[in-house]
Protein backbone atom coordinates (compact mmCIF):
# COMPACT_ATOMS: atom_id res chain seq x y z
CA UNK A 1 0.00 0.00 0.00
CA UNK A 2 1.23 3.50 -0.84
CA UNK A 3 -0.07 6.36 1.32
CA UNK A 4 0.25 9.82 -0.27
CA UNK A 5 0.85 12.38 2.50
CA UNK A 6 1.93 16.02 2.80
CA UNK A 7 4.97 17.17 4.75
CA UNK A 8 6.19 20.68 5.64
CA UNK A 9 9.47 21.72 4.01
CA UNK A 10 11.57 21.70 7.19
CA UNK A 11 10.53 18.13 8.08
CA UNK A 12 10.76 17.03 4.43
CA UNK A 13 14.36 18.25 4.13
CA UNK A 14 15.30 16.43 7.34
CA UNK A 15 13.80 13.21 5.95
CA UNK A 16 15.48 13.73 2.57
CA UNK A 17 18.93 14.23 4.16
CA UNK A 18 18.52 11.21 6.44
CA UNK A 19 18.71 13.37 9.58
CA UNK A 20 15.10 12.43 10.44
CA UNK A 21 14.10 8.76 10.30
CA UNK A 22 10.60 8.84 11.75
CA UNK A 23 7.13 10.24 11.15
CA UNK A 24 4.50 11.03 13.79
CA UNK A 25 1.04 10.75 12.29
CA UNK A 26 -2.58 10.17 13.21
CA UNK A 27 -3.28 6.54 12.29
CA UNK A 28 -6.32 7.38 10.17
CA UNK A 29 -5.02 5.31 7.22
CA UNK A 30 -4.33 2.00 8.96
CA UNK A 31 -0.57 2.23 8.37
CA UNK A 32 1.28 -1.10 8.39
CA UNK A 33 4.95 -2.12 8.50
CA UNK A 34 6.07 -2.57 4.89
CA UNK A 35 3.71 0.09 3.53
CA UNK A 36 5.17 2.99 1.55
CA UNK A 37 4.71 6.70 2.20
CA UNK A 38 4.61 8.96 -0.87
CA UNK A 39 5.65 12.14 0.93
CA UNK A 40 4.94 15.39 -0.94
CA UNK A 41 6.67 18.56 0.26
CA UNK A 42 4.52 21.61 1.00
CA UNK A 43 5.70 25.11 1.84
CA UNK A 44 4.54 27.17 4.84
CA UNK A 45 1.51 28.31 2.83
CA UNK A 46 0.41 24.72 2.22
CA UNK A 47 1.39 24.77 -1.47
CA UNK A 48 3.05 21.78 -3.12
CA UNK A 49 6.69 22.38 -4.08
CA UNK A 50 6.87 19.48 -6.56
CA UNK A 51 9.44 17.59 -4.46
CA UNK A 52 8.61 14.11 -3.18
CA UNK A 53 10.08 11.11 -1.41
CA UNK A 54 9.09 7.49 -1.11
CA UNK A 55 9.75 6.04 2.33
CA UNK A 56 9.21 2.52 3.62
CA UNK A 57 7.62 2.01 7.05
CA UNK A 58 10.00 -0.20 9.06
CA UNK A 59 8.44 -0.08 12.54
CA UNK A 60 5.33 1.36 14.18
CA UNK A 61 5.13 2.48 17.80
CA UNK A 62 1.55 2.81 19.03
CA UNK A 63 -0.41 2.68 22.26
CA UNK A 64 2.55 4.24 24.08
CA UNK A 65 2.26 6.45 27.14
CA UNK A 66 2.78 10.03 26.00
CA UNK A 67 1.32 9.50 22.52
CA UNK A 68 -2.05 11.09 21.90
CA UNK A 69 -4.86 8.62 21.21
CA UNK A 70 -4.84 7.33 17.61
CA UNK A 71 -1.32 8.69 16.93
CA UNK A 72 1.71 6.59 16.02
CA UNK A 73 5.43 7.00 15.49
CA UNK A 74 6.74 5.28 12.37
CA UNK A 75 10.37 4.42 11.75
CA UNK A 76 10.95 5.09 8.03
CA UNK A 77 13.74 4.82 5.48
CA UNK A 78 13.87 6.78 2.25
CA UNK A 79 13.96 4.62 -0.85
CA UNK A 80 13.34 7.15 -3.68
CA UNK A 81 13.29 10.90 -4.16
CA UNK A 82 11.89 13.52 -6.59
CA UNK A 83 8.68 11.96 -7.90
CA UNK A 84 5.38 13.65 -7.02
CA UNK A 85 2.45 11.48 -5.88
Amino acid sequence: MIHAVKCRSDYFKALQSGQKSFEVRKNDRDYKVGDLLGINEIDNGGNYTGKSLVCKINYILDDFEGLQKDYIVMSVSSIYSDTEF
